[in-house]
């Protein structure tokens, strides 16, 4: 049959119910004759209560005790998954990221997988067992514990799809697939059937949170098809997998992503000079600020306006750093917005199709919602507007674009 690898997130284990909820569905699979790979994260809450109680002791942990303190979560979690499969008669053995050996650099809180050795687990599968993984834990080539970062466990799930050559990697959360848009806004989202690694990327980076971003990028680079489903409900999910050449005949927009988390920043009134753009965004980098969204406007007086957006938690941080270049650079002011938002409408589609951002334009602009700034790339399309027209912004494109469910649109 298949060798499937599930990967099953906080919420779908985050009791000791839910626990035996994913043992009944693995000895599912397995009746099948599937065999089976199971990567789990800690109990939904338990990371959380780890740091803190660190955070009690020491106000800025050593990186490599966190890693050590942190990873126990995931630890307990196989434990009782195995302890589970046992009572239902299914063979089973647990392993955290070193007994795997799944090799990470030494980039404590946020490494980085470099090799998986699976001979172990190879064996293990053909003697029948059902193999249970800590998710988001590796070790360095010096034996220490490391951790790949909050929602690192679906990186090791798509890392070990990729090592084992997995016929599936299956993604289990608390939704039941990939949405057009956020259900909660917009009542007629559909759940796609299939979506591209690169739209799927895009989503992720643009404020869709159903998948990590690096585990997307693992997925697309070793081409591991990658499915997300829900851990309380049958359904066949959403399969993210490489593009096709039927991709370009569905419909031009797969999705809808936003983030609330935005804040714009303008340094108006800049010599309009080479190297200015080096001169403002040098001191904000070195801060460890990202910056997204670029837009330079220059006058008729030889001067330029520049604006850029930042996540909000940044924005006094930027603010300040901004203030000290603007008197440096002689530049006249520097004025913020922290109630901005980022609507963005992405698709392969776009490749193929002529009039997709007047058509979002328009769209918006019948809302009367006001376009702050503009980014593009070949597959997505995102603006900038005033925060409260977020939700209005989301609707009208989802409209506009006929990706409503009870839209006659294939998918």
């Amino acid at each position: 049959m298949a060798l499937y690898v599930q990967k099953y997130g906080g919420t779908s284990v985050g009791s000791v119910e839910r626990i035996e909820a994913v043992a009944d569905k693995v000895q599912g699979f397995k009746q099948q004759g599937h065999d089976i790979v199971v990567v789990v994260s800690a109990m939904s809450g338990e990371t959380n209560r780890l740091i803190g109680l660190a955070k009690d002791i020491q106000s800025n942990p050593n990186p490599r005790e966190m890693d050590v303190l942190v990873s126990t979560g995931e630890q307990v979690t196989i434990a009782l998954l195995c302890m589970a499969l046992a009572e239902r008669g299914v063979s089973a053995k647990s392993y955290t990221g070193s007994q795997v050996k799944i090799l990470t650099d030494s980039a404590h809180t946020k490494a980085r997988i470099q090799d998986i050795e699976v001979s172990s687990m190879q064996k293990d599968l053909e003697s029948g067992n059902v193999i249970v993984v800590a998710g988001f834990q590796g070790v360095d080539d010096q034996g220490n514990i490391t951790t790949l970062g909050r929602g690192g466990s679906d990186t090791t799930g798509v890392a070990l799809a990729a090592a084992l050559k997995a016929d599936e990697c299956q993604i289990y959360t608390d939704v039941d697939g990939v949405y057009t848009t956020d259900p909660r806004v917009v009542e007629g989202a559909r759940r796609l059937e299939q979506i591209t690694f690169e739209e799927m990327l895009e989503m992720a980076s643009l404020g869709s949170k159903v998948l990590q971003i690096r585990a997307v990028e693992f997925a697309g680079k070793y081409k591991v098809p990658l499915r997300v489903l829900s851990s309380f409900q049958d359904g066949p999910g959403t399969l993210i997998t490489i593009e096709d050449d039927a991709a370009v005949e569905k419909p031009i927009i797969s999705g809808i992503a936003f983030n609330r988390d935005e804040a714009k920043l303008t340094v108006m009134g800049v010599p309009d000079v080479p190297g200015v753009a080096s001169r403002i965004l040098g001191p904000v980098s070195r801060e460890n600020i990202e910056v997204d969204v670029i837009v330079q406007n220059v006058a008729a007086d030889n001067t330029t306006d520049f604006t850029f957006t930042v996540h909000r938690n940044d924005y006094d941080s930027a603010e300040k750093v901004l203030n000290q270049v603007a008197e440096e650079l002689g530049a006249r002011e520097v004025v913020g917005d922290n109630k901005i938002a980022k609507v963005s409408i992405v698709g392969v589609g776009m490749r193929s199709h002529a009039g997709v951002a007047s058509k979002m334009f328009d769209a918006l602009a019948d809302e009367n919602i006001n376009i702050q700034m503009i980014s593009t790339s070949e597959i997505k399309i995102s603006v900038v507007i005033a925060e409260k027209y977020l939700e209005l912004a989301v609707r009208a494109l989802h409209s506009a674009f006929d990706m409503d469910v009870n839209d006659s649109v294939s998918e």
